[in-house]
């Protein structure tokens, strides 16, 4: 097998791929006696030893295929005197050692298809694309994962003759050059995972020989497209994580030989186009994550259909636009995380139109259904069960409804990962006859909020804590299960600690009270525990080795906790016990656990100082929660130099002394709450040098002295909420001290939203994070926007001692001895939610603004020199004063007066008219009720007269 030879006997052709043959080809080998050999093959072996070199005698060699044979090395340079090579392979999954590419080819110039895949050429574009202009018949150039960089050089223009061009996998950056449109025979260009960048030329989806484009993961590579050309060849396209965007043209439509289109990640926009019903040949579709909107057109005619992903977009409407009767080799359907509404329509998954073997093998086909994070509603789709090859089955996050009985899953044997959580579905778990029924083997199980009384049990017994055979325990194959957020009493289950498969357990939220005994010779391998939100009580029985996240936050604890808990979190990233009521003193052994990213211990009642080796971890922490305790000393001055904090909690306790200046090393601290507590000292401008610190909470503590942090600080660029009220700061606000604030002013060149998310991610903690909460006390609501402030969310400078005019249009100043006029920039803020300067020194009328006088009195009262509504003080008349007849200045203003006289003269009048004059009081009342009508046609004028007869009656009393 694999040897041919001419009509004389001579050996021509010798193909050994894919031979396993072991051991090495030295010089002397037998082979290259084979003087007419015009084709080898040795691909895919495991010779293992260096390159031979005796290549140069086989000099009729138009074939040569070495790829993945095992050689190590270099590569001879014998190869380059093979002039008769037409078809030269080299490629490599693994090379190690380099390549000369102009040694290798300038004498190769019959060469038509050139592989050298995973060699290491390390060569910039000028180089590379020199060494194969000589190359002037070559059809196809695959030069993947070569190390290659720099731009695409316009030497390459010269291989006229190229119609494949794999180059992905490179470092190639620059534009992609215009003149790859002009190669007349071009059919696949693949420059996918390298670094282009700039605008994509128009011409490259003009190319009418082009069958396969692929430019994913080009990041930072842009453009939209216009327009596909009639008649085009294109059957693959692939732009995923570009910057490629805009609205997809009408003439995808002339993409009749399409049948795979990948667009995940990018950021094309507006409806996906009715045109695509014109994509018969379609096999795949991936538009992931992009924000097309719209409704879900009409895939009916692309019969060949096995893959449809359309998850993270804005797609709206129903789902009812395509007969997926039709699509029977349809494997996949992926519509998560979109605005779809109404129900599922049978079509998708009861193939009603097909019958007999038929519709069991369409039955077996789909595999993979994804609808999750949309807005559909009906009765749970029970045709699902007919799908017996079902693997991958979510509903998750939808407005499903219906009672599941847990015995109907008995059918999709192939079924390992079930999300129905957050419906409006209910699971029946208590079938007392489980164990008699064949169950799929979970790896994934979620049911989260379906409204399960119980654990699943397969016997008589009502409680599962007694329960010896359930359904879950049998699971041996289950590593996540969450059943959050269900309405699960009593306690849980010691064969859970046991299960040796299970690494992700949820049961928040439920109403659990302990943990079943006995515990011992635990073995779990879990590494995700989450238990908050129910109402475990006692000690904590259960620390796990392994673990790298234990959340018991948010139940009824109430220990010391124990001083060897360091010791049991060696693999712990996040830990946390908020919300409860632990006492006692933090244990020093925490400060063992190097791996700690995410330390809560709010919210209980340990007491005593802070253990300095804590302050010491900030290397490792990147969230550290004290906060709401009864924690007192001082913080201790040893943050470090390579300080990792992203956030730090240390408000409502007991703490002293000053803020320690090494705290100015966190360099990426966004965080920062001390307040109240009992620090003092000046304001510590020491942080003014952390550039990343988006929050600030000094309040409630006894700093005082001017705020002025002049020198060469760089200033706080993302802050977003401030707060230093009821301290004891004095002097005057300068502005070059909020001049730096560039966050909360606008950025047309930043999308501000990207600042809005308080939050600790983490290598460590994929796929889950920890979310910051803010708790901000203010008098009102802050507004979102203050003057050049677009995106401030929280100012507070009130009950200080601040002094001199006010800096800017702020939110609240109560509370000082701020003096001068309001600004007259407020009469244009139209959009103030909040406003308070009362208890100041502030003079003149308050700016006229309809917003500005919807405000209550109280947001001005206490400044004696303030006029004009809300306040009650008219301008213009001299401030009240209180009566002195000593007071030889006082004066009578009569214009005042005569229109004061003019007014209750007349008002005096009406009065006596309608108290003695009976006809004019009839007639009075009588307009008085058909104007009542016309204003108020639904009370009954009966009320009225019944409510004036009962005044009459009360006059008369």
């Amino acid at each position: 097998d694999g040897v041919s030879s001419d009509a004389g006997g001579h050996v021509i052709g010798l193909d050994l791929s894919n031979g396993i043959i072991l051991g090495a080809i030295d010089n002397s080998s037998s082979l290259f006696r084979l003087q007419h050999l015009q084709r080898l093959n040795l691909a895919f072996n495991l010779f293992i030893y260096a390159f031979p070199t005796g290549f140069e005698k086989l000099e009729n060699l138009s074939y040569l295929n070495l790829s993945n044979a095992g050689f190590t090395g270099q590569i001879p340079v014998e190869i380059s005197r093979l002039t008769s090579l037409v078809t030269l392979d080299l490629s490599v999954i693994l090379f190690q050692g380099s390549l000369e590419l102009e040694m290798l080819v300038q004498n190769l110039t019959r060469l038509r298809f050139l592989y050298l895949d995973g060699v290491n050429i390390s060569a910039t574009g000028n180089k590379w694309c020199r060494a194969l202009s000589p190359l002037t018949e070559l059809q196809v150039l695959s030069m993947s994962h070569c190390c290659l960089s720099g731009p695409m050089d316009s030497f390459l223009s010269k291989l006229r003759s190229l119609s494949v061009i794999r180059l992905d996998q490179n470092n190639l950056s620059g534009l992609v050059p215009p003149f790859l449109a002009e190669f007349p025979t071009l059919t696949s260009l693949h420059l996918n995972d390298n670094d282009l960048s700039g605008r994509l030329p128009e011409e490259i989806f003009q190319i009418p020989t082009l069958q396969a484009l692929d430019l994913s993961n080009n990041r930072v590579l842009e453009d939209s497209i216009k327009k596909f050309p009639l008649n085009a060849s294109l059957q693959t396209l692939r732009l995923t994580h570009t910057h490629i965007g805009g609205q997809i043209p009408e003439s995808i439509g002339n993409l009749g030989q399409l049948t795979s289109i990948e667009l995940a990640f990018c950021n094309f926009s507006g409806p996906i186009p009715k045109t695509v019903e014109k994509l018969s040949q379609l096999v795949y579709l991936n538009f992931l994550s992009n924000s097309f909107s719209g409704p879900i057109p009409n895939f009916s005619s692309s019969r060949n259909l096995t893959e449809l992903n359309l998850t993270g977009n804005k797609l709206n409407g129903t789902i009812h636009s395509t007969d997926w009767s039709g699509l029977l080799l349809l494997v996949s359907v992926d519509l998560q995380t979109n605005k779809l509404s109404g129900t599922i329509p049978p079509t998708l998954f009861g193939l009603p139109s097909l019958i007999g073997d038929l519709h069991g093998k369409a039955s077996l086909l789909l595999r993979y259904v994804d609808l999750r994070s949309n807005k559909l509603q009906g009765q749970f789709p029970v045709s699902l069960f007919e799908f017996h090859g079902l693997e991958y089955l979510s509903l998750s996050s939808n407005n499903f409804s219906g009672l599941i009985p847990m015995t109907a899953f008995q059918n999709l044997r192939n079924l390992s990962y079930l999300d129905l959580s957050y419906n409006r579905l209910s699971i029946d778990a208590t079938t007392t006859n489980i164990s008699s029924l064949s169950f799929p083997t979970f790896n994934i199980l979620m049911l989260g909020s379906c409204n399960l009384t119980e654990f699943p049990v397969c016997t008589e017994s009502v409680s599962f804590s007694y329960s010896t055979n359930s359904f879950l325990k049998n699971q041996t194959s289950l590593n996540y299960l969450d059943l959050s957020k269900n309405q699960i009493h009593g306690g849980i289950p010691n064969w859970i600690w046991k299960a040796k498969s299970l690494s992700y357990l949820n049961l928040s939220q439920n109403f659990l009270v302990e943990f079943e005994r006995p515990l011992k010779n635990i073995t779990s391998t879990l590494g995700f525990l989450d238990l908050h939100g129910n109402q475990l009580h006692g000690k904590i029985p259960i620390l796990l080795l392994h673990a790298i996240s234990l959340d018991y936050s948010n139940n009824n604890f109430n220990s010391v906790l124990p001083a060897h808990v360091g010791d049991f979190l060696q693999s712990a990233n996040f830990f946390s016990i908020s919300n409860n009521n632990f006492h006692g003193s933090i244990p020093r052994s925490i400060c063992n656990v190097s791996a700690l990213k995410v330390l809560d211990l709010s919210n209980n009642s340990l007491r005593g100082p802070i253990p300095q080796c804590l302050f010491q971890m900030n290397v490792s922490f990147g969230v550290l929660n004290l906060g709401r305790n009864n924690l007192s000393g001082i913080i201790s001055d040893t943050f470090s130099e390579s300080c990792q904090l992203k956030t730090l909690h240390l408000n409502q306790n007991r703490l002293e002394g000053k803020v320690p200046k090494s705290l100015a090393n966190c360099k990426i601290l966004e965080v920062l709450d001390i307040g109240n507590n009992l620090i003092n000292g000046s304001f510590p401008c020491h942080l003014m040098n952390i550039a990343m610190l988006r929050v600030l909470f000094l309040r409630s503590n006894n700093f005082s002295g001017y705020i002025d942090c002049s020198g060469d600080n760089i200033g706080w660029k993302m802050l977003q909420i401030f707060d230093i009220a009821s301290n004891n700061f004095s002097g005057k606000l300068h502005l070059t001290f909020l001049g730096t604030w560039d966050a909360m002013q606008p950025n047309p060149d930043k999308n501000q939203s990207e600042l809005k998310d308080l939050r600790f991610e983490g290598e460590a903690l994929d796929p889950f994070y920890y979310q910051d909460a803010i708790i901000v006390t203010i008098k009102g609501l802050i507004p979102e926007v203050i003057g050049t402030f677009k995106a401030l969310y929280g100012l507070n400078f009130s009950h200080n001692a601040f002094s001199g005019p006010i800096p800017l249009e702020s939110v609240d100043l109560s509370s000082n001895s701020l003096h001068g006029e309001i600004p007259s920039q407020l009469a244009n803020l139209n959009f103030l939610s909040f406003l308070n300067v009362s208890n100041n020194k502030l003079v003149g009328p308050i700016p006229t603004s309809t917003q500005l006088q919807s405000f209550s009195e109280a947001s001005f009262e206490n400044n004696a020199g303030l006029c004009g509504p809300p306040l009650k003080a008219t301008c213009g008349l001299p401030p009240a004063k209180t009566h002195n007849p000593s007071d030889a200045r006082s004066t009578i203003n009569w214009n005042y007066i005569s229109a004061e006289t003019g007014f209750c003269f007349g008002f005096g009048i009406s009065v006596t008219l309608l108290i003695f004059w009976k006809r004019w009081r009839k007639w009075y009342f009588e307009g008085m009720d058909r104007a009542l009508s016309g204003l108020f046609p639904c009370f009954p004028l009966e009320t009225r007269k019944h409510g004036r007869r009962a005044n009459r009656n009360q006059r008369r009393h």
